[in-house]
């Protein structure tokens, strides 16, 4: 009786909860490290922050309402086991749980892209979590949560997007700060494109003596032309 429960439940959930869908494509992984990885990318709508750079401006509101069984079936034809919950900013959407729950249990690496500026302390452990805090430059700063930074883990990334110079060493002094709380396996800094050089860039990096990583937005070397998902 209680399996029976259980699996009723899972299926209420999978085509009753439903999320808004900015868009859902098959494409080449550009950040973070799995960048180069074929991956099913789930695009959900809406954001609550105004990045100065933002380049998904598109995902800031409207959306297709689709059940978490629908989102399922749309990316079973991708040829991956990579799937990446992106947005916007997914954690705005309550069901992004579920969501985040069936492709595992469908067997895929989840990936989830947040700015971390809400709470994190629910997600499942078995997701990759990769948290961009948001530099000086973007405007969006005083909205950083800190205390997620705890629920950082090996298994996750940290990532500064800089837009010059002092967002770089703002981002090297708050490393420097959570030092002893920061376990998340890669710290990464990426350009704000086309504003910063990436010479530049990684000569800072070099210069500074971090454990950071310079990440780069491979979809836009690919695609230099393309302003939606790819």
């Amino acid at each position: 009786m209680f399996r029976r429960l259980s699996v009723n439940l899972k299926t209420r959930i999978l085509y009753e909860n439903a999320m808004k869908i900015c868009e859902i494509f098959y494409s080449i992984q550009g950040e973070s490290s799995f960048a180069g990885s074929p991956c099913a990318f789930i695009r959900l709508a809406g954001c609550d922050l105004r990045c100065s750079y933002c380049d998904t401006q598109y995902a800031f509101s409207g959306g297709t309402e689709m059940p978490v069984a629908k989102i399922l079936g749309e990316i079973e034809a991708f040829p991956t086991h990579l799937a990446l919950v992106t947005g916007g900013e997914p954690m705005l959407q309550d069901s992004v749980h579920d969501l985040l729950r069936a492709l595992l249990d469908k067997n895929y690496e989840v990936l989830l892209e947040t700015a971390g500026h809400r709470p994190l302390g629910g997600v499942d452990p078995r997701v990759h979590k990769i948290m961009d805090l948001k530099c000086p430059s973007s405007g969006m700063e005083r909205h950083n949560d800190y205390a997620n930074i705890r629920y950082l883990t090996p298994g996750d990334e940290l990532k500064f997007v800089v837009g010059d110079r002092k967002d770089f060493d703002w981002a090297c002094g708050l490393i420097r700060q959570y030092k002893d709380a920061l376990r998340v396996g890669r710290i990464l800094v990426s350009p704000v494109h086309g504003q910063v050089p990436l010479e530049n860039l990684a000569q800072w990096i070099l210069s500074c003596g971090l454990p950071v990583f310079l990440g780069i937005q491979l979809h836009k070397i690919i695609w230099p032309d393309s302003d939606r998902g790819k």
